[in-house]
């Protein structure tokens, strides 16, 4: 049985990978389990959008700080992690979505979020691409978009190099709790702070929580340079992100560095089969087409998909549950890159007793439960 972890992380994706650089930051001795590979999952099936968000209060509080993260650590991310603030822009297809850009813009104007409303010419001259009948939309130039797989990695080799020191196992997990994680190789790893973040995977790790396995797709192009500038999202994406049991696609693709298009998106809820499926990536390629018609014209080179952790109100589970030795850090669906440091964040400011720059109560495991005291669920590391 091996033990003198202050802390163990369940996966190396990137919010276990974040979680374990600020444990380590923190001065904590931590030990990642992972049965894949760094970066894998979820991550390797994001698209990488560090985006603001606006459908809660409490959502926009956890994406404008993690973006704000974001910035400041950009310029130490590696080339490979292909960060670029290349901004967002919110597409509207008719006059009906505009007063949605309006609203949008009074959001983001009210909490300091630079934004500019785009009428017809102005998004064409912006992105000249889309086809002409489109009514405007709105720029949100903060936003940034990044190779999730490369970004996590880079945080996992920063908290390595901490003084407190990492420790990599590989392996599957079959139990985690009361201070204990199993591996099904029959490895013990023992530690009273145990930090579930293994994504859609985390409910067979934990009993009870209230996360689901939602499944999308992603297309990757060949290389065309200047074909596109921004992310750009259609509006009526915000329409099937609040879907919860339809199958539904949306218009959403990003410039990469390296001249190539990321097209998405699609949600499947209860799809099991981790397969590509046709039909879905066709209706995305169309609704793209839809938007910009020379997509059609371009050549692909992969197309894959993965697995994502849904809650039932759009927010992550972050923070302690009745069991005193086990955290949660899942649950962020598509928003897991955006959030990834904030939640790392929050969580340590947790486990060390420290104050947070926003509130954790919105964000904690127990808010799906009858009752939920966050007073009394505090538990202190002391290094």
């Amino acid at each position: 049985m091996k033990g003198g972890y202050d802390a163990v992380v369940l996966g190396a994706g990137i919010v276990g990978a974040a979680c374990a650089l600020e444990c380590t930051k923190a001065g904590m001795h931590v030990a990642v389990v992972e049965r894949d590979a760094v970066g894998s999952g979820a991550t390797a099936a994001g698209m990488g959008h560090i985006v603001v968000m606006d459908d809660s209060e409490a959502q926009f509080a956890l994406t404008s700080y993690s973006q704000q993260l974001w910035s400041e650590l950009s310029a130490e991310l590696p080339a490979g992690a292909e960060y670029v603030q290349c901004g967002t822009i919110w597409v509207a297809a008719d006059d009906e979505e505009m007063l949605e850009v309006r609203r949008k813009m009074e959001f983001y104007e009210a909490r300091d979020i630079p934004a500019e409303v785009l009428d017809s010419q102005t998004l064409a001259e912006a992105e000249p691409k889309l086809r002409p009948s489109l009514a405007g939309g709105l720029c949100v130039p903060s936003d940034a978009v990044l190779y999730p797989p490369c970004a996590a990695g880079h945080l996992l080799d920063s908290a390595k190099q901490q003084p407190a020191g990492l420790d990599l196992i590989w392996g599957r997990v079959v139990q985690a709790g009361d201070g204990r994680v199993l591996l099904a190789d029959g490895q013990q790893i023992e530690s009273q702070t145990i930090i579930n973040a293994t994504g859609a995977l985390s409910p067979t790790l934990t009993d009870g929580i209230a996360v689901r396995k939602r499944k999308g797709h992603l297309i990757i192009t060949d290389r065309y340079p200047g074909f596109l500038r921004h992310q750009l999202v259609e509006l009526g994406y915000l329409k099937s992100a609040h879907s919860s049991t339809a199958d539904s696609v949306a218009f959403n693709v990003q410039p990469r560095l390296t001249g190539q298009l990321l097209i998405g998106s699609s949600r499947q809820f209860d799809a099991e089969d981790s397969g590509v499926d046709r039909d879905i990536v066709a209706a995305m390629v169309e609704r793209a087409c839809l938007y910009m018609p020379e997509i059609a014209s371009l050549s692909a080179l992969r197309v894959w998909s993965g697995f994502r952790a849904a809650t039932p109100d759009k927010l992550p589970l972050i923070g302690p549950t009745e069991d005193s030795s086990l955290f949660l850090a899942t649950g962020h669906e598509g928003l897991g890159i955006t959030t990834s440091l904030a939640t790392a964040r929050l969580l340590a400011d947790h486990l060390l007793g420290r104050e947070s720059a926003i509130p954790l109560d919105p964000y904690l495991p127990c808010r799906l439960a009858k009752e939920c005291n966050p007073a009394s669920q505090m538990e202190v590391f002391h290094a």
